[in-house]
Parts: structure tokens; C-alpha cells; sequence
């Protein structure tokens, strides 16, 4: 994974964004905060592009240089990295169910076979619900490396583009067409389906086979970082008018994709060194986005629990509140990561320590060139 200090806080702008729009379950954070805890579910798109260019850069450096695609390394490293603690917080979930953020919770099947986000009942089944786009990712890491392979196989500017397209301009007729049929079913009909959320993942993918296969285009966008970050930024403020009717029409056709690439654009920012977003490090952000993951997974349970005992010292409020929550929130992800996430994350390296690197490579392109 890359260490680059504005991805870093960039990751950490998004999971904090994800946390405060959680806070609802607790009965929010006060008139202060409430732009960003009514938009943080935005910092999901965040971490798909985030995701997107990251995995994608992965799986396309050494297609870029020939060499073949080796899925079982690929499989395994994403196994170790996100499952050991996603089992962990669902056995919470599942043989502690007074820890559960709500009653209800979609069959244990479900979790285990990622499929949560197809098949949710979010009125009746909202505990652990937010697991939804850990689903989008599980398929993204499923089926996209196969996508590299094939577009790579026999490499064209025109066929990657051609796809590109097609998966916007489908994306946007699809959501369409659901929205004409949700039956006030917004959640489990546009907002959590893998295939109504893939804009995000898309644009990472893009901003990594620029950077793999278009150095020269790349480096010019490293250059005007902070233009880019600018009308990434617009792209957003525009998108957050949309979204100000979040179940609306044009929100859910254009919205999406209008946000995934200003994202996108921000995303670029923070790899460059010329903005100050690319160079600029953050106390504390390099951590929080260390440890987001394990916060991700527990955030919710923690809000549960610590309501429950401020429940009990009514003398706690305001600002005291919020940072009794801020604290134990980050302790507990915190406590996810070292226990559970960090040891298997070092296991799996001692696995594929050089030595061990020679996983099954089963295909490999015909040409680097693209």
C-alpha cells in the first residue's frame, strides 16, 4: 500500500466523514456539525476512489511490465487483509446481540457471502448494515482483476475507453430505470447495489492506468495538482447541490459519477508533491488512516455502547460528549487493529516474504503496451 502523506489524509477525511454520518444512530452531533454529518456518507465514494486507484495501480504495474497476474497472491494478501477483522466484529454482532447498534440484522449467510448489500431488508435489518460497502469492494476485488487481465490481453486505448464508457453511461441508465421502480425503496434498490456503485472504484482505476501506462500525462497532472484540486473541489460543491435531494432523479443519475470524479481529481492532488495536499502531513491523520479499516468495522458498536453509558451520567453533554465519543471510538478501532488486524497483516508478509512469492501466475499478457 502506498504511504503517501495525502492519501493518508485523505483516508482519514474519509472515515471521519463516514463516523460523523453514523452519529445519527446516537441522535447526532449537534447543529455544529451538521453539513458534514448529513453528507458524510460521502467519504464511502472517498474510499472507493481511493480504493479503485490503489488496487488498480497493484494490478496493472506488472501487467505494464509483461509479467503475469498472479490471482492467488492477489486473493490471499486481500483475504488477510480484510477478513480477519470483518469475522471478528461479526462475531460481535452475532453472539452479543445487546451490542448491536440496532435489533434487526440480516441472516449470517449474508455477511459471510458478501451479499448483504443485494439482499438487505433496511427497514426491519439495519444492524451492521454499513457493511454494505465492504460488499462493493469484495466484488470489486473479485471480478477486476480478471477485467485487467482481458483489457491488457490485447491492449487498446479504444477498448479501455469504450469500457469506461460503457460503465458510466450504463451506470447512469441503470440507476434511471431503478429509480422509475424503487417503490420508495431508495437504500436497497439505487443506494447499495455493487453495480449502481461503481463509479468511485472506476475513477481510481482510471487515475492508475493513467499513472501505469501514461507517465508522461500522469506527471502532467502531477504539475497542476492544485488546479485539479480546485475543480475537484467544485465538482464536489456541485455534487452536494444534487445531492441536497438525495433520493432525487437527477441526484441519482448524475450525482454519482459528478462526485466519484471530483473525487478523483482531489485524489490526484494528494499524490502530488507540487500541492499542499500531496506534502502537507497531518498529526494524527497518518494513524487514523492506519487503523480506518478496524474503525470502519467497529465504529457502530461503539457509538451503541458508549450512548448506553452516557445514558447512565445525563451530567456528560455537549462537547464533553462528543469527545467521550471521539476517544473511545478511536480506542476501539484502535484496539481491532492491534489485536487482530496488524498480526495477520504481519502473517501474511512472512507468507509472501520473497521466498514465497511464486503464487499462481495463470495468465499473462500479450504485450505491455497500451
Amino acid at each position: 500500500m502506498q504511504r503517501l502523506p495525502g492519501l493518508d489524509l485523505l483516508r482519514a477525511i474519509a472515515i471521519v466523514w463516514v463516523m460523523l454520518f453514523h452519529s445519527y444512530i446516537v441522535g447526532g452531533i449537534g447543529d455544529s456539525f451538521s453539513f458534514l454529518e448529513k453528507n458524510g456518507w460521502m467519504g464511502v465514494d472517498l474510499f472507493f476512489v481511493l480504493s479503485g486507484y490503489l488496487i488498480g495501480s497493484q494490478l496493472l504495474k506488472p501487467l505494464s511490465q509483461g509479467r503475469p497476474l498472479a490471482f492467488g497472491r492477489f486473493y490471499m494478501r486481500r483475504s488477510f487483509r480484510v477478513l480477519p477483522a470483518f469475522l471478528v466484529v461479526l462475531a460481535v454482532y452475532f453472539t452479543l446481540p445487546w451490542a448491536r447498534e440496532a435489533e434487526g440484522i440480516q441472516p449470517l449467510w449474508q455477511f459471510l457471502t458478501y451479499t448483504v448489500n443485494f439482499l438487505i431488508d433496511y427497514e426491519h435489518n439495519r444492524a451492521f448494515s454499513h457493511v454494505w460497502s465492504l460488499c462493493v469492494e469484495e466484488h470489486f476485488y473479485l471480478l477486476f482483476p480478471f477485467l485487467a487481465w482481458w483489457l491488457v490481453r490485447r491492449p487498446s486505448v479504444g477498448k479501455f475507453v469504450g469500457v469506461c464508457v460503457a460503465l458510466i453511461v450504463g451506470g447512469m441508465w441503470l440507476r434511471g430505470y431503478l429509480w422509475h421502480h424503487m417503490d420508495g425503496r431508495f437504500v436497497e434498490v439505487i443506494y447499495f447495489p455493487t453495480y449502481n456503485r461503481i463509479d468511485g472504484l472506476l475513477a481510481g482505476v482510471v487515475l492508475a492506468s493513467i499513472q501505469t501506462y501514461r507517465p508522461v500525462l500522469w506527471q502532467r497532472l502531477q504539475d497542476k495538482a492544485s488546479v485539479l484540486l480546485l475543480a475537484g473541489c467544485v465538482a464536489v460543491g456541485l455534487s452536494l447541490v444534487l445531492f441536497q435531494d438525495r433520493a432525487g432523479l437527477a441526484a441519482t443519475v448524475v450525482g454519482y459519477p459528478l462526485l466519484s470524479w471530483g473525487l478523483a481529481l482531489v485524489v490526484v492532488a494528494g499524490t502530488s508533491p507540487s500541492c499542499w495536499l500531496g506534502r502537507k502531513r497531518v498529526p494524527g491523520a497518518g494513524w487514523i488512516a492506519l487503523i480506518s479499516y478496524s474503525l470502519y468495522l467497529s465504529h457502530k458498536i461503539v457509538f451503541h455502547l458508549v450512548e448506553a453509558a452516557l445514558a447512565k451520567h445525563q451530567q456528560i453533554q455537549g462537547l464533553m460528549a462528543f469527545a467521550v465519543y471521539a476517544v473511545v471510538t478511536l480506542a476501539g478501532g484502535a484496539l481491532l487493529y492491534y489485536t487482530v488486524e496488524r498480526p495477520f497483516l504481519r502473517l501474511r508478509d512472512r507468507i509472501q516474504r520473497p521466498g514465497h512469492e511464486a503464487m499462481p501466475a495463470v495468465f499473462a499478457p500479450k504485450s505491455a503496451g497500451a
